[in-house]
């Protein structure tokens, strides 16, 4: 997201960034605070002049398209800077991966297929370290693949604990806790999440048929 025109960065580091700070230390910070401000407030109304939205200035700062490709995603895929992702993470081509989700691939592989909505705030974890904790340090931490097909909706500020398959074409409620695996087509929700319904058709005739109870 390139909103600004490049311009020649001052320069805030020499040979007092690596001594006590002196008086001549706290000028260049104060100038720095300074031009970060006077940046942040233009990115933000050009940000909202252009698409009407107003972002965290780090997201507004770095490409997400880029920040995914630089992560090894797939290609149109999409990761806001505020994602936290590590360990063994294979993400899909055009998956779009909102802001502040965890990707934990740092207990076994997590791997997320094409066309994904990880919605904001979404945790997905292959390590659990509750057994270790309870034990005293006794127990090791567990640590289990976790997989998601092509085209499932993850809801916001949902949690996949590790060793859960989720299949394709699947949609998971906002706030759902996913601690079993989901089917191909399925609609789940709740803590811990239950189905309640499944995804009908294909294309632009898809829909989403629910259960009688729900």
């Amino acid at each position: 997201m390139a909103l600004l025109p490049r311009r020649e960065a001052p320069h805030y580091h020499g040979r007092a960034c690596c001594q006590d700070p002196g008086e001549g230390d706290f000028a260049e910070m104060n100038q720095l605070h300074h031009d970060l401000r006077i940046l942040r407030a233009e990115a933000d109304a050009e940000l909202r002049r252009r698409w009407d939205r107003s972002l965290p200035f780090a997201d507004v700062l770095f490409d997400r398209w880029e920040r995914a490709r630089q992560l090894g995603f797939g290609d149109g895929a999409s990761a806001y800077d505020s994602v936290h992702a590590f360990g063994s993470v294979t993400v899909g081509k055009g998956t779009w991966v909102g802001p502040f989700v965890v990707l934990d691939g740092s207990g076994a592989d997590l791997t997320i297929g094409d066309f994904c909505d990880i919605s904001t705030g979404v945790h997905i974890f292959t390590h659990d370290t509750a057994l270790r904790c309870v034990s005293m340090g006794k127990a090791p931490v567990r640590g289990l693949p976790v997989s998601i097909g092509d085209g499932t909706y993850l809801g916001s500020q949902s949690v996949v604990v590790a060793g859960v398959s989720i299949g394709s074409r699947c949609i998971v409620g906002a706030n759902s806790l996913v601690r079993t695996d989901v089917l191909d087509r399925t609609i789940v929700a709740g803590s811990p999440a239950v189905p309640i319904g499944h995804v009908e058709g294909d294309g632009a005739e898809v829909r989403c048929v629910f259960s009688a109870d729900h």
